[in-house]
């Protein structure tokens, strides 16, 4: 079902059924997860008995599970998509999230149908056709700012959903084909191999370095913490933590924080309420800063900065602790802000290198006070020490990229959920009946009947009963009130009063289960939506026939296949960012307008990485920058992926970085 507009739903990401229940377990309303295939994070797979007992479990909650199905499809693909899609939707799924049109044409069940952010929903146009062909909800592009947002959600029903925290993508979702150019490997289709995260040259027009060896396209992590109240209020219903590729301390850290964030707000909003069930307890304190991130950033919400990129490392480095001091034959000496533990993880940088090192002996020699603060001296001994470390410029500032008491607590049981459930007793002569209402007002009853012998203590009796009642620990439930009324006390053993307990909790889990409501699949519009472009290229990732016959139904008259199909040969915008490198640079005319001496002729730029020459182009209007590049010979002739004949294999980052030969020095 389709999310009330008054409801707010932690949308967590799992790469497995055993992640995806901790989610659940620390908070998430809604959790997405990849399927057998067609998910779009290779090595992120699932089977369909998997994800049945995932939605077993996530019915306890009232959480909804969704599937990414959200690669393009080949055209040999289509038929084991649509018997997936059955098999899903037999499995009890909530929603696919789907990237490729064709989806929308095949024969399927009728499942709610999510648009994922692939479908690079930036404009008004686009959310508006999308609303009214079907798709219940909608992933906004991450590149919007909170007008944009507002805009689309005055005009349009379907829920609105927003990336608030993890990695982010330097290009428009679904707009990126630079990995398939030089690798043969689709982010389209799952399979990208991150080479906006490898190390870039960047020159002028003249052929002047303006950057060198940096990470020009890799991005800081996305943190919408700040700024959730203002999405509520702009329209964001569905908050989306990115993350199917991370591990279980990060979505169990990451879902903690946000659970705890967006409680906050709803207790100062009555007029909101959570998307799901039960009360969340964390036996941790959550902390973004202390899982991968490679430094935070709004992204463009509140307003273009110029401070998005991570230039100098793709990598996690963590918190700064404080300072190594000294490099010794064994050892080093640190000072720091905070304790240091045994096993502690920490790096220094040394020319442009993150050089990271474990604290297997973490010892302290002295504490004390300096300008008001705690400062801590330790003599740290690595697991092993790297000679890099010998190359530092002294004192250097130490970082911290794992914790590792703060990890152990992750490791251990770290929340408990619990769905409120209320009891009222009605105590007869002839009759005692017993009801169990859950916090959503579903109930369940039972009655046992007499006659039965008066309790010779009738204030222990009942206090026995209470306690008897009370005792859920076994169950995921916790009693917010239990309600006695009637006489007189009866006398009934301990044993009849849990038996009836388990027996009204497993009728009240089956209750709850079967009054959860099911999805369904939107109906298109009528009259129906059309297009808002006649002419489609090859960014609109059309790769199959069905996908071609849905656009043209609503009105597209020329359509272009995918990059995929092989058709493009020659050099074509390989990415589109709304990252902006003159902008980084203070090279962009909008900062130089009324700066004498300042060019102000918008030229292209280069970026260099080995032999790989990639041009930088910039449309100002929309503040865009596009990549150009082509495809190489060897991929162009090679079959296009997921056609029975492709024999496009998988390579690395570490594997890319050895094809680009590079230029002697």
């Amino acid at each position: 079902m389709p999310l009330p507009s008054h409801h707010l739903e932690l949308l967590s990401p799992a790469r497995d059924v055993a992640i995806a229940r901790e989610a659940i377990l620390h908070g998430a309303d809604a959790v997405y997860i990849g399927g057998p295939s067609f998910g779009a994070r290779h090595n992120a797979e699932n089977s369909v008995a998997e994800i049945a007992e995932l939605v077993r479990f996530a019915r306890l909650f009232h959480v909804r599970i969704f599937v990414t199905l959200n690669t393009i499809l080949h055209d040999d693909e289509l038929e084991a998509a649509r018997l997936l899609i059955h098999q899903l939707y037999d499995a009890g799924v909530d929603a696919l999230i789907v990237q490729d049109m064709g989806i929308m044409e095949l024969d399927i069940p009728p499942i709610e149908i999510h648009a994922s952010t692939q479908c690079d929903i930036r404009t008004l146009d686009k959310a508006r056709f999308l609303d009214q062909a079907g798709f219940s909800q909608l992933v906004l592009a991450r590149e919007l700012n909170l007008q944009q947002i507002r805009a689309i959600h005055e005009q349009v029903d379907s829920t609105l959903e927003f990336f608030i925290h993890g990695a982010l993508c330097v290009a428009f979702s679904g707009q990126c084909n630079i990995s398939h150019a030089q690798t043969g490997r689709s982010a389209n289709r799952g399979d990208c191999s991150q080479a906006c995260r490898l190390p870039y040259t960047l020159k002028d027009e003249r052929g002047a370095v303006v950057a060198y060896e940096k990470h020009l396209l890799s991005m800081k992590d996305n943190n919408q913490t700040a700024n959730l109240e203002a999405l509520i209020d702009a329209g964001i219903r569905s908050f989306k933590i990115e993350g199917r590729y991370k591990d279980m301390g990060y979505v169990k850290n990451i879902t903690a924080w946000y659970r705890q964030q967006l409680d906050a707000i709803l207790e100062q909003r009555p007029e909101l309420a959570r998307a799901s069930s039960g009360r969340t307890e964390h036996f941790f304190v959550p902390d973004p800063d202390k899982t991968f991130h490679r430094g935070s950033t709004d992204y463009f919400v509140t307003d273009r900065k110029i401070d998005i990129g991570a230039f100098d490392s793709p990598t996690f480095t963590g918190l700064a602790v404080g300072e190594l001091l000294e490099v010794r034959r064994n050892d080093l000496l640190v000072v720091t802000d905070v304790p240091l533990s045994n096993g502690d993880g920490l790096n220094v940088l040394v020319k442009r290198e993150v050089v990271g090192f474990r604290a297997n002996v973490a010892q302290q020699l002295a504490q004390y006070e300096e300008e008001g603060r705690s400062r801590w001296q330790y003599r740290v001994e690595p697991n092993e020490l790297p000679a890099q470390l010998r190359r530092a410029r002294l004192p250097q500032q130490l970082n911290r990229n794992l914790d590792h008491d703060w990890q152990q607590a992750l490791q251990r049981t770290s929340a408990e959920r619990r769905v409120g459930l209320r009891w009222e007793v009605e105590l007869g002569p002839e009759q005692l009946r017993f009801g169990a209402t859950s916090e959503e007002g579903v109930s369940v009853s039972a009655e046992i009947e007499g006659p039965f012998d008066q309790a010779r203590q009738a204030d222990r009796a009942l206090e026995q009963m209470q306690d008897v009642l009370g005792q859920l620990g076994n169950t995921h439930y916790h009693a917010t009130d239990i309600r006695i009324s009637g006489g007189p006390v009866p006398f009934l053993p301990g044993s009849r009063l849990k038996a009836l307990r388990r027996e009204l909790v497993e009728q009240l889990d089956a209750a709850r289960v079967a009054a959860f409501p099911h999805g369904f699949r939107k109906p298109v519009a009528v009259p129906p939506p059309v297009y808002p472009q006649s002419h489609l290229s090859f960014l609109a990732n059309v790769y199959n026939h069905k996908a071609r016959a849905f656009y043209q139904r609503y009105g597209v008259e020329l359509i272009d296949a995918a990059y995929e199909a092989h058709e493009e040969a020659g050099e074509v915008p390989v990415m589109i960012t709304k990252h902006c490198l003159r902008f980084s640079f203070n090279l962009c005319p909008k900062q130089a307008k009324g700066v004498t001496g300042v060019r102000t002729k918008v030229a292209p730029m280069q970026l260099v990485h080995g032999d790989e020459v990639l041009t930088l182009k910039f449309d100002c209007k929309p503040c865009e920058m596009h990549v150009i590049g082509k495809m190489r010979s060897n991929i162009f002739h090679s079959p296009p992926p997921g056609s029975g004949s492709n024999i496009v294999g998988s390579i690395t980052p570490e594997e890319l970085l050895k094809t680009i030969p590079r230029r002697a020095r």
